[in-house]
């Protein structure tokens, strides 16, 4: 079991860890495993596994107003998360910042989705894994778009295999060049409309298939952690799960890494800065506020991991400056802060499915069907509008009007209700590729500074022709599928406030990877080029974004990252 440490006793470590989400889990369970000693730096406030999930087992009737409605305080807090529509919903908002206290600017929209408390995101992040392919990583060369990636799908295969098969994730393996195959659990099951369309597609088409997703849920056997078993199909995750049934860092990782007590855990602490020495040419630790108390500490290691998400990592690099990096560390091409991406959200189709009212299905499957990317793979399939592809993320579901109806949840009616058959519906949404442009970008504000007087964070980024011609073909080629299917009352939608980046959360691309130091901020392991023993492994090093929902990608090089850390730490390279 891991602990948090508000004093660490030691004065220097191996390793620095800063923050414990996906990619902070995950370099600190490496390194300690590789037998560094770690601090781990959280700044946000401690969150136990199991103990801490304090509305898992709470039903809709347990909150005042249900769990699909935000109080008026949460939607008061939490103004800019709000506009999402579902990270204040009441039984997970607590796993989100509050907007007041931790603001932002916006030159142009951007919904900046955070959670500050040890676990990060991994407690509350959608769990598709979904692995890259070479047409991902090699698309940026061959359209002559930003720079060139300076890694290949086989040097992250055997990494993603590694991660995968610690973490346990469902699905089936397609054969698809677009998106590789890999180490799966059984899949879950698709429901009786998924499968008549899944069947309708295959009569119809030649160049898209639809599947179950690929999910980082266990579906058979157990995983390592505290407890890890089998999905009990709540559909509670973001409550954090106390089965351990999906990945998470205070299930896993985190409980790795302090199993070889090689770990030491510290949250309410605010990295701000990482200290760089100019006769070395390294980094020799970090500036730490503790967000309680307002106490400052440095804290001293051969090898830093930045992990704190690529807007929090970035920021930290900006605010990094010494006389050899005036701009901030590493940033000697300028493209710090640039290339923001995320992914498309909120456009496609839905419809009505006739035909199944007699048909019911059992428990809440926490899990979408999936129609992997089928646009620009050559041949028929090239798109003269736009560049890259998108995914078709979805689902069937049975309408339940008692959700929607205060007046049934109760009584009689109630009982009526639940013994009537509902109308099944079937929803697609796109999840997109967007390209990187240098002047998508976020920038330090000095002049407005946060309660702990350090600066806060403006974002000038959007949408290009590129992603506005995708997201017209994301509707039409949705409702074409949902016609194949035979389905009803067919509405293609893309809602306006979707025109914005940062509402997939998949924010990335900050500080890229690349092979030179003139255009990119990190090298193919992650290393900062010009400070070598700073690794950035969170999705500022996102070169590009391709389409798939990116976290099985950032554990895979946080993964291969530390692993290199430790055999260079152990030749007394770093």
């Amino acid at each position: 079991m891991y602990t948090a440490c508000y004093n660490p006793l030691e004065e220097e470590y191996d390793a620095i860890v800063v923050g414990t989400g996906i990619s902070g889990g995950w370099a600190a369970k490496e390194l300690c495993e590789n037998g560094l000693k770690t601090l781990v730096l959280e700044r946000g406030r401690m969150i136990k596994h199991i103990e801490d999930y304090h509305t898992a087992h709470k039903d809709p009737w347990d909150f005042p107003n249900g769990d699909d409605i935000a109080s008026n305080e949460t939607i008061k807090r939490k103004p800019k998360q709000h506009r999402t529509n579902y990270v204040t919903n009441e039984g997970h908002q607590h796993f989100f910042v509050d907007d007041l206290k931790h603001h932002y600017n916006e030159d142009r929209r951007f919904d900046w989705i955070r959670g500050y408390h040890v676990g990060g995101r991994s407690l509350t992040w959608g769990r598709l894994s979904l692995r890259w392919s070479d047409i991902d990583f090699e698309a940026n060369k061959k359209e002559g778009i930003a720079v060139d990636w300076p890694v290949r799908y086989k040097d992250i295969a055997p990494w993603y295999d590694h991660v995968e098969e610690y973490i346990g994730v469902s699905g089936e393996n397609l054969g698809l060049e677009q998106l590789p195959d890999g180490k799966y659990l059984k899949p879950m099951n698709m429901n009786c409309v998924e499968e008549h369309l899944k069947e309708k597609i295959a009569e119809e088409y030649d160049d898209r298939v639809l599947t179950i997703g690929r999910i980082a849920h266990i579906t058979e056997g157990t995983k390592p952690g505290l407890g890890r078993s089998t999905c009990q199909y709540r559909d509670r995750c973001m409550r954090g799960c106390p089965y351990g049934a999906y990945f998470s860092s205070n299930s896993s990782t985190l409980p790795a890494a302090g199993a070889t007590g090689n770990m030491t855990l510290r949250p309410n602490s605010i990295v701000h800065e990482v200290i760089y020495d100019d006769k070395t040419k390294k980094a020799t630790g970090v500036r730490v506020i503790d967000s309680e108390t307002r106490e400052t500490f440095v804290y001293k290691a051969k090898i830093i991991f930045l992990c704190a998400s690529a807007i929090a990592s970035t920021s930290i690099l900006l605010q990094s400056k010494s006389e050899r990096f005036p701009n901030g560390l590493g940033n000697d091409s300028g493209e710090l802060g640039h290339n923001i991406m995320d992914h498309h959200f909120r456009v496609g189709a839905r419809a009505v499915a006739e035909g199944f009212e007699d048909k019911y299905v059992k428990g809440r499957r926490a899990n979408a069907i999936y129609i992997p990317r089928f646009r620009n793979l050559g041949g028929k399939t090239d798109q003269k509008t736009f560049k890259r592809g998108y995914g078709l993320q979805g689902g069937a579901y049975k309408a339940d009007v008692t959700e929607t109806i205060a007046e049934l949840k109760y009584g009689p009616k109630l009982k009526e209700a639940i013994l009537k058959p509902g109308q099944w519906q079937i929803n697609f949404t796109g999840f997109g590729e967007v390209l990187p442009d240098h002047n998508n970008r976020m920038y330090l504000d000095y002049d407005k500074l946060d309660e702990w007087g350090l600066p806060t964070v403006t974002f000038d980024a959007g949408f290009g022709e590129n992603e506005l011609a995708m997201r017209k073909d994301i509707q039409e080629q949705a409702i074409e599928v949902l016609k194949a299917g035979g389905f009803k009352d067919i509405e293609g939608y893309d809602l306006k406030e979707a025109h914005a980046l940062g509402l997939g959360i998949h924010e990335m691309g900050t500080a890229r990877m690349g092979h030179d130091p003139k255009t990119s901020v990190l090298n193919k392991y992650n290393q900062i080029h010009t400070c070598t023993n700073v690794y950035v492994t969170d999705g500022a090093f996102m070169t590009s974004s391709a389409c798939q929902n990116p976290s099985l990608t950032y554990m895979a090089f946080t993964a291969r990252a530390a692993n290199h850390a430790a055999k260079e730490f152990k030749k007394n390279n770093a």
